[in-house]
């Protein structure tokens, strides 16, 4: 999630040596800052937590308590990373492609495990997966005509979700165990209204994308001789 602060091109007003060649270096070292580093660091902690969570068969709460750990510091990082990108201009490409996969990844992994052990019914790791992918791809549906920003829905949706998340890779018993189907419940509620809201978002600004379009070519067709 990085660009390149003028401290990185030697500071205003001084040329970077090399010519082009001295921009690319600049360019790729760029890649190595903090917001891209946690964004690498929370994809690799998808393999070691699923590692984690399905070891001695994955019901071992030790082995889950460690499996917790890392999908807790691979959420934390998904707010750190995002975080310091935008307040210190550190966004590239890299970042903008690698941090919506490992926050897709790690939920998907987390939620496709806990299905295969039988801990949560695949509909609601359907449902919720279904969803990502389908607002991911919709995204990129009307990204010519402009931008859909994330909603406070939105958020509140991926924080129920890591939550639940969280809640069922631990081996939590009685009372805690009921209040996590409940978390559970409420991140399946945001994930379905929040999507439904998503799409009609997408409908709106395609319809004014298209409506400016075509005002564009009017306009351009009155002003031929």
């Amino acid at each position: 999630m990085t660009g390149v602060p003028a401290s990185a091109a030697g500071g205003a007003g001084r040329p970077v040596p090399g010519g082009k060649l001295g921009a690319a270096a600049v360019n790729q070292a760029s890649l190595w800052n903090i917001a891209n580093i946690l964004t690498m660091l929370r994809l690799v902690l998808v393999p070691a937590f699923v590692v984690l969570l399905l070891q001695d068969g994955g019901y071992d709460p030790a082995w889950r308590a460690w499996a917790w750990a890392a999908f807790a510091v691979a959420m934390i990082t998904d707010i750190f990373d995002g975080h310091l990108a935008r307040t210190y201009n550190l966004v590239t490409d890299f970042g903008k492609i690698a941090d919506p996969i490992a926050d897709k990844a790690i939920m998907a992994a987390g939620l496709i495990c806990l299905s295969a052990l039988g801990d949560l019914p695949w509909w609601v790791t359907a449902v919720i997966l279904f969803r990502e992918l389908g607002i991911t791809l919709m995204r990129f549906w009307v990204i010519r005509h402009g931008v859909i920003p994330a909603s406070r829905g939105g958020k509140m949706k991926t924080l129920a979700q890591g939550t639940a998340v969280g809640m069922y890779v631990l081996a939590l018993t009685g009372p805690l165990a009921t209040l996590r189907f409940w978390v559970m419940a409420v991140a399946v509620v945001l994930t379905v209204v929040t999507g439904l809201d998503y799409v009609r978002q997408a409908i709106v600004l395609r319809r004014q994308g298209l409506a400016a379009r075509v005002a564009v070519d009017a306009t351009a067709e009155d002003r031929r001789p």
